[in-house]
């Protein structure tokens, strides 16, 4: 008798199509959101210094742009004022999490929504700025990091005067919106209180947008400065290379508070690793993922400065720099 396989492959069939049905009903492994506020140009090398290190700081925590989360970007291309209609773009595009780059930007994100959680990486003051309650216990949908540049002011004109001994006349280039007006005013009055102990006389000038900074420079040389003292701001801080260049061009020796400063020319710079401060984005965004709220995640404070002398550029400038002072250098460029 012949035998007729048909209800085995019917049946087989059956079984077939039930696993297909299942394996469509499961649902795909979720690919989170991350919104990415900046203030520069996406394009600049500047910029790209930053979102390498946020990238990085991801892969240390397994989270890859293109496999496991996928990243809007929003960047002000240098003028904050379009930060807070930007984080609003974010927020109405229903990401999961929102990394801003510097005060100005976790200003916007706080200001766009109180829900999402911000990850707001080297903050100046959080706490002056009112961007979260206290920095062991932030209290709100925001944390991160600080580079405590505001409170190093005073720090860079104390390293002037060693350096330059008889310098009593320091141009101020300062952002006027890089923080809020109490920290700024704080700032500026806690550097005129220094030089007035130091026997300095300071003259300021304002630049809100980068291309603001050559007029910012004439103004400053019209006063003839014995050097240059550079405000922590983010602006500045993307527009570092051109500063830097200005100042060289009008032999004037500059201090800063990002070593990324003088590594391309400035003759001075003391303060914390900001590639580094940025890179602990992945900690925050992993913890906060994995179930924790970032009003119960601490802001994270630097604890290692760096102080950075470039010589050469001191050769160019004919400046003797003193010994006391080169053995304070955690790193000379030579």
């Amino acid at each position: 008798m012949a035998l007729s396989f048909a209800p085995l492959r019917a049946a087989a069939a059956v079984v077939l199509l039930a696993a297909s049905l299942a394996l469509q009903a499961q649902p795909s492994a979720r690919v989170a959101r991350i919104g990415l506020l900046i203030s520069g140009s996406l394009e600049s090398p500047e910029t790209k210094v930053s979102l390498d290190a946020v990238r990085q700081g991801l892969r240390d925590h397994a989270y890859v742009e293109g496999q496991n989360i996928a990243v809007e970007y929003r960047s002000a291309n240098g003028n904050i004022e379009r930060l807070p209609a930007l984080a609003s773009e974010l927020v109405r595009s229903k990401v999961d999490l929102i990394v801003a780059i510097a005060t100005p930007a976790g200003r916007a994100a706080r200001a766009a929504t109180a829900t999402i959680p911000i990850v707001a990486m080297a903050m100046g003051d959080p706490v002056g700025d009112g961007l979260v309650a206290s920095l062991s216990r932030p209290g709100g949908n925001l944390t991160g990091t600080t580079f405590l540049g505001p409170a190093l002011v005073p720090k860079h004109l104390a390293l002037l005067k060693e350096a330059l001994p008889r310098g009593s006349r320091i141009a101020v280039l300062w952002h006027p919106g890089a923080f809020s007006d109490s920290t700024m005013r704080e700032m500026r009055e806690e550097t005129e209180a220094a030089a007035r102990t130091l026997r300095m006389q300071l003259r300021f000038a304002e630049m809100r947008r980068p291309e603001e900074l050559e007029q910012a420079f004439a103004t400053m040389i019209r006063e003839q400065p014995d050097a240059l003292l550079v405000f922590p701001s983010t602006m500045l801080y993307s527009q570092r290379a051109r500063i830097v260049a200005l100042a060289a061009k009008h032999r004037l020796p500059s201090v800063f508070n990002s070593r990324e400063a003088a590594e391309l020319g400035g003759f001075m710079s003391y303060g914390t690793s900001l590639p580094e401060l940025l890179r602990r984005a992945g900690t925050y965004v992993d913890r906060i993922f994995s179930g924790a709220q970032p009003a119960e995640l601490p802001v994270e404070q630097p604890t290692k400065f760096e102080f950075v002398i470039n010589l050469a550029t001191a050769n160019a400038l004919g400046i003797a720099v003193p010994q006391s002072l080169l053995l304070k250098a955690d790193q000379i460029i030579r």
